[in-house]
């Protein structure tokens, strides 16, 4: 995954050295730029593997979170919610979905105004082919071992949680 262009140095290490003369302590950039760069190559290899299915990597998680909720529906404000996107943001999402055959829209018959997001079957056979892919592929983290997803995974949520992304709560159940 994400193979395509290959330097023959690390420019966020070089770039690191550079900042530290010109700027002073450069750790926290050389971090963050490599979040970012990986980001980008995670999501390259995500959008090769999720072609043959029509899906991006956002439309995969809205099938997922569909699955993984009780009654395969969620409220289209939980569905912004959990993925964590503008609430336009969700509305193309799924109405991309919809589109496909995916997903299904309806009104909220608890409240009448609100609308629901129904995952299909065939949205559920195509979120666990995809689910398969992506898994067959160490969703692009292969070279780390069970111990460094482990503690990536701890430093990261550190800097989720000091910038405010979640609270400590208990894990609230899907409605």
């Amino acid at each position: 995954m994400g193979k395509e262009l290959r330097l023959p140095f690390d420019p966020i290490e070089q770039a690191g050295a550079r900042w530290s003369d010109e700027f002073g302590p450069s750790r926290a950039m050389a971090v963050a730029t490599s979040v970012m760069r990986v980001q980008q190559l995670l999501l390259a290899g995500y959008d090769a593997l999720l072609k043959p299915y029509d899906l991006t990597f956002a439309r995969y998680e809205a099938l997922v979170l569909l699955s993984f909720s009780r009654r395969g529906e969620l409220p289209m404000r939980v569905v912004g919610e959990r993925l964590m996107v503008h609430p336009t943001s969700a509305t193309n999402i799924v109405d991309r979905l919809v589109r496909q055959g995916l997903v299904t829209r309806r009104r909220n018959p608890a409240d009448g105004r609100g609308v629901l997001a129904a995952i299909t079957d065939e949205g559920r056979t195509v979120a666990a082919d995809a689910t398969r892919d992506l898994m067959a592929a160490g969703f692009g983290l292969d070279a780390l071992d069970d111990a460094d997803c482990d503690a990536l995974f701890a430093l990261l949520r550190r800097v989720r949680l000091a910038a405010g992304d979640f609270t400590e709560a208990p894990v609230a159940q899907d409605g």
